[in-house]
């Protein structure tokens, strides 16, 4: 299946190589991609894998994701694609009145916390298709928690930028500076009170986190400090079962969750890329860049004025994707001069990421995230949850569809992302990293869909990355002439470093014919394993 959609050529630099085996695991961090390995030998099939990873993720990459975080998810059963919502409302507290007289909504503490929502993805995905005892799924993260793990250089240095910004937050330095600093490369870093959370969880089968005692204690601590979160709030979570949007790209359909997330951006992009001759184009040219950057600023001035939570969205998704809408945005792509778009008017009519499969034909697309690195910064005393900071999704603008409001879920970054073809399953991936993620969509699907490349060489490839109005970030790898014409053509472009973590982290699983390509992000300290 699928043997020629790429050739396999590895043109960039890089520092892996792709796993080929029958069942795989790819995610950020090897430990964990582990983690879901042992499922697998252990008789769990893509599912299980796919939850004993993401839970290890909250121990041992604590500066994406934690405890308190939210989810996403597109699982290929062997026969049709679900989706997951299991992002989190805010409190009934948060009224417009909380918030006014700020100009934005705060990104740290617990007025950014919304009610998290990956515990319970975790809960629901076991139930529904997995094949394991759901407590078993969390030995080897309760493991690493208890008995420590050693940092690496990566996530040392991810959590040494943090820490200035959030030791004061409320439980934070207890928890993650217990050297009155960040653990340093090599060193071991262990948590038992993650462990005893996570055990609290692993039995209740997640209710102790949203209606026990583990609950109070997260509502007790936002009194504490002036919060809005309630034991209400935790009780009354939900989530949802989604039908994934659906978007054709050349001879590919890529699949997102709809909004309130971000990954619609991905296929408007793409869909604007459409009307241009992208294979005919050299991939790494500045004529390449200059169209997808312009597409994608078109892209994200739709979704940061249109997306929000369904309920108070104004225009529909399909509006937004309409071939003929999307033509008049690409009629707004100025070949040789960069511009900074303005939203369009439709007719009416940070983040961890894995993913899985396994030779029952099951493949998972995964994403958790506490959003900006630690997320709010708030660690609820004795237990380990670390908070995400959601509600920074929000806006306070009134007129706007994703404007601050009770029970609300805010717009969303984290997007797991799914690629079929025909009727067939092609590849589960995604690219984790805030406003990357949309950006790493479009680049990936350009990469694997007008040029054929393969997965590893579309994850080590140099990205680029839409800043604010004409700036715009490429990673080295671009020849110094492709530079120079972008900025020829208005682009602001600062070149950073190599393998930079802000250019998102990206893992993929392509299916062949016998089994699974398997790759891995150079960026991070990713693996991906098989057997």
């Amino acid at each position: 299946m699928h043997m020629k959609a790429f050739v396999w050529e590895f043109p960039y630099p890089s520092q892996r190589m792709p796993v080929l085996a029958r069942n795989v695991v790819a995610t950020s961090q090897p430990l964990a991609a582990q983690a879901g390995l042992r499922m697998m030998l252990k008789g769990g099939n893509a599912a299980d894998a796919t939850l004993a990873t993401a839970i290890a993720l909250t121990v041992l990459e604590p500066t994406s994701n934690g405890i308190g975080a939210d989810a996403f998810c597109i699982l290929w059963d062997g026969k049709t694609l679900h989706g997951l919502n299991a992002s989190g409302r805010s409190p009934a507290g948060w009224t417009p009145e909380r918030f006014k007289g700020r100009s934005a909504m705060p990104e740290r503490g617990w007025d950014s916390v919304t009610v998290p929502g990956a515990v319970s993805a975790w809960v629901a995905l076991s139930k529904r298709f997995g094949k394991l005892p759901f407590a078993d799924l969390f030995e080897p993260a309760i493991e690493y928690a208890a008995g420590g793990y050693m940092v690496s250089p990566t996530i040392a240095r991810l959590w040494a930028k943090q820490v200035p910004n959030l030791h004061s937050q409320p439980g934070f330095a207890e928890a993650f500076m217990p050297k009155g600093r960040a653990p340093q490369p090599g060193e071991r870093f262990a948590f038992p009170d993650q462990a005893r959370t996570l055990e609290r969880i692993a039995k209740s089968g997640g209710e102790d986190f949203y209606r026990g005692d583990l609950a109070g204690k997260m509502a007790a601590h936002s009194k504490q400090c002036g919060g809005a979160m309630t034991t209400e709030d935790l009780a009354s979570h939900t989530l949802d079962w989604v039908e994934p949007i659906a978007h054709p790209y050349r001879d590919y359909t890529l699949h997102e969750i709809p909004p309130n997330t971000q990954g619609i951006g991905a296929q408007i992009a793409l869909g604007i890329l459409e009307n241009f001759e992208m294979d005919s184009i050299p991939v790494d040219s500045a004529e390449s860049l200059h169209l997808q950057i312009e597409a994608m600023k078109l892209a994200f001035a739709d979704i940061h004025e249109y997306v929000s939570d369904p309920g108070t969205m104004a225009v529909r998704s399909s509006e937004l994707l309409d071939k003929e809408y999307l033509r008049s945005r690409a009629r707004r792509i100025n070949r040789k001069k960069a511009a900074t778009p303005q939203h369009g008017v439709p007719g009416k009519g940070g983040t961890v990421y894995l993913a899985a499969a396994d030779a029952s034909g099951m493949m998972v697309s995964f994403i958790q995230s506490n959003y900006h690195g630690f997320g709010s910064g708030v660690v609820v005393p004795g237990t380990g949850i670390s908070l995400q900071d959601r509600g920074a999704g929000f806006v306070l603008r009134p007129d706007h569809p994703n404007a601050v409001a009770p029970r609300k879920r805010p717009f969303h970054t984290l997007i797991p992302a799914f690629v079929t073809r025909g009727e067939r399953p092609v590849m589960s991936f995604g690219v984790m990293g805030g406003a990357m993620q949309a950006q790493g969509h479009t680049q990936v699907m350009v990469r694997f869909a007008d040029h054929q490349q393969n997965p590893q060489a579309a994850a080590d490839a140099p990205r680029w990355r839409v800043m604010e109005g004409l700036n715009v970030n490429i990673e080295p790898g671009v020849a110094a002439e492709v530079l120079d014409e972008l900025r020829a053509r208005g682009h602001s472009v600062t070149q950073t470093e190599r393998f930079n973590t802000d250019y998102g982290r990206a893992q993929l699983i392509f299916r062949l014919e016998d089994g699974y390509l398997a790759a891995s992000e150079p960026r991070t300290d990713g693996q991906a394993v098989g057997y």
